[in-house]
């Protein structure tokens, strides 16, 4: 038996492998479901920048970079205000604001940020 505390990735790849088509493929809709709201270089923790959304391997929230957008900076503004980012991490985070608005409107009022 497969012990998925202390599995590999390989270890899970080759489990999957022998399983019947129809079993796959129910693996695989689980893990569509789970990750339908990942976002590649947005972390979230809840002792780094009070849990909200951050552009990863900093402690730049993804709110403040999407409230100084909305105030009229450019990604170039950014990019020298911030030198820790690059053109990547300011793609990661126009989407994610993208695709969490409100979410975004509460961290900027919050933080008594708004523009």
């Amino acid at each position: 038996m497969l012990r998925l505390m202390s599995a590999t990735y390989d270890d899970v790849r080759e489990a999957v492998l022998h399983l019947p088509k129809g079993d796959q493929a129910r693996i695989l809709a689980v893990v569509a479901m789970e990750v339908t709201d990942a976002h590649p270089g947005i972390d979230f923790q809840t002792n780094v920048c009070g849990g909200a959304a951050r552009v990863i391997r900093t402690r730049i929230p993804v709110w403040l970079l999407e409230s100084l957008r909305r105030q009229g900076k450019t990604d170039a503004e950014l990019l020298a205000a911030y030198p820790s980012l690059n053109a990547e991490d300011l793609a990661n985070a126009w989407n994610y604001a993208r695709s969490h608005r409100d979410e975004m409107d509460r961290e900027i009022a919050a933080n008594g940020d708004d523009s």
